[in-house]
């Protein structure tokens, strides 16, 4: 692969995660109960990068050739996905066979290692640019994001979008690992339950385990108000995946002020609340019988909603799919929570309203968790499908 040349980002540091594949080869507030739907909520995945749509001053006229033939590929892999969704849709409601490609056509499955590489490239031009993507083509910015960011670029590409890349805090942390914190004892106990699976954080005297220490405890002492809760951990475990404790513990940092985090770790966890009362908002809206359902078997949103918003699907997913929730947080926020929630729930409301209360907790607990795994995009296919309107939530 070329190497290329981050100039404004000389110091970021990037370590290989253990765990995802090597680089291809070659080159806030409360809804409100009457209001319908907004049409301007995202439309599917598959109408984004479609030519006839762009205006003449539209991000397009930005692109070279090169990156145009490159959202071509991607627009037509996202028509075969949704083919294959509706196709599988029509079964009666019946779950898609987990072994399903990501791409039905053969044609296009053969191609799928020349479009690896042309996006490894375009994603090291986005990097390069970071500041003209961001102005000028920011909504093929965001809809490349939904696609998925390369995993060799994601340590970058997180910070750069969450303003993470020159914070003053970061010269706080050596000397905050000096000092002692009330929080050390809950968060040593909490450490080994962190990815208890993952190479990087198996064994006690694990370097995972210690540099995740490190970067709880340094923000239990910065933000003393919150210090640490649980959950909070799967979030860091993740950062320090992908980059260096010092840059984890900024991008940490920055999630907690600027994307409702804080709010929802507070210890009256009165923001969860308010995300739950959204979300059961959307159930009743959206699947009333699914809501019937829950409610008569004493089935509470909170029982299997919390860990969603709280790790973000971290604790629900396997790291390929929760990885790819992840990025789209980065960029847009809290917003696809409730939106992958729903779409699960969508995609299960016919084998959750035979179930009883112990039947539903074990279906979320084994059975949902794993239905994506082979087949990501169609999760974030889905969840652009869902109707959610940022008016009515925010009333």
């Amino acid at each position: 692969c070329p190497v290329f040349q981050v100039r404004p980002l000389k110091s970021l540091r990037i370590r290989r995660s253990a765990g995802f594949p090597p680089p291809p080869p070659g080159p806030s507030t409360m809804a409100s109960p009457a209001v319908s739907p907004d049409s301007s909520s995202h439309e599917a995945l598959s109408s984004v990068n479609s030519a006839p749509a762009c205006s003449p001053t539209s991000d397009s006229e930005n692109l070279s050739p090169d990156e145009l033939e490159l959202l071509a590929k991607l627009e037509e892999q996202n028509r075969l996905l949704e083919a294959d969704s509706k196709s599988m849709r029509s079964m009666n409601g019946s779950r898609r066979n987990s072994g399903s490609s990501l791409v039905s056509s053969s044609s296009a499955s053969s191609n799928l290692s020349h479009l690896e590489e042309d996006t490894w490239i375009l994603w090291g031009r986005i990097v390069n640019e970071w500041d003209e993507w961001r102005k000028k083509k920011e909504k093929l910015l965001k809809e490349l994001i939904r696609k998925g960011i390369p995993h060799h670029f994601r340590a970058i590409v997180w910070q750069l979008l969450c303003s993470a890349t020159d914070m003053p805090v970061k010269n706080q942390y050596s000397e905050l690992l000096k000092m002692s914190s009330p929080c050390e004892k809950l968060i040593r106990r909490d450490i080994a339950r962190t990815y208890p699976e993952h190479e990087f954080f198996k064994g006690q005297d694990s370097l995972g385990q210690e540099v995740l220490f490190n970067v709880m405890k340094a923000y239990s002492l910065v933000d003393r108000e919150v210090g640490y809760c649980q959950g909070s951990a799967f979030i860091v475990g993740l950062l320090l995946m992908q980059m260096p404790e010092e840059e984890a513990f900024c991008v940490f940092v920055r999630l907690m002020q600027e994307y409702r985090l804080r709010e929802l770790f507070k210890p009256s966890m009165a923001e969860l609340g308010l995300c739950i009362y959204q979300f059961e908002y959307m159930l009743q809206e959206q699947l009333p019988e699914l809501n019937i359902h829950f409610r008569s078997q004493s089935f509470l949103t909170s029982m299997y909603a919390s860990s969603w918003f709280l790790t973000l699907f971290l604790t629900t997913f396997p790291l390929p799919v929760a990885t790819r929730v992840f990025d789209i947080f980065m960029y847009e926020g809290l917003e696809i929570v409730f939106r992958v929630g729903m779409a699960l729930l969508q995609f299960n409301q016919a084998e959750l309203v035979q179930l009883d209360m112990e039947g539903m907790s074990q279906y979320f607990q084994k059975v949902i968790p794993h239905q994506f795994d082979s087949c990501p995009d169609k999760l974030i296919l889905r969840a652009f499908q869902v109707k959610y309107n940022p008016k009515k939530m925010k009333r």
